[in-house]
């Protein structure tokens, strides 16, 4: 068994309070749960309204299907223009 967990810190732009910067974050957490079958969460900066840490996992017994849904998630973050991912981590146990 293969665990793969990334963790996405991100700049949000344009918003001006926790309720903006939680309507995108729920956004991203919401699509991506659904999409790719994944346990994610935001994980830290909860009380900064333009930063966030969002962090995931994936298990399978294959790591090129864990490797290519952790870069699915990350590809799928990319497209939100609200948003620039100024950190990623990967790591495969």
């Amino acid at each position: 068994m293969l665990v793969g967990i990334c963790t996405c810190e991100i700049f949000i732009y344009n918003a001006n309070s926790l309720k903006e910067k939680r309507r995108i974050v729920k956004s991203i957490i919401e699509k991506s749960k659904h999409r790719f079958n994944i346990s994610i969460s935001e994980v830290d900066y909860n009380d900064k309204w333009q930063k966030a840490l969002i962090g995931f996992a994936t298990v399978s017994n294959d790591k090129k299907i864990v490797e290519n849904t952790i870069e699915s998630v990350v590809n799928l973050m990319s497209t939100y223009s609200e948003i620039e991912m100024t950190d990623v981590y990967r790591e495969i146990l």
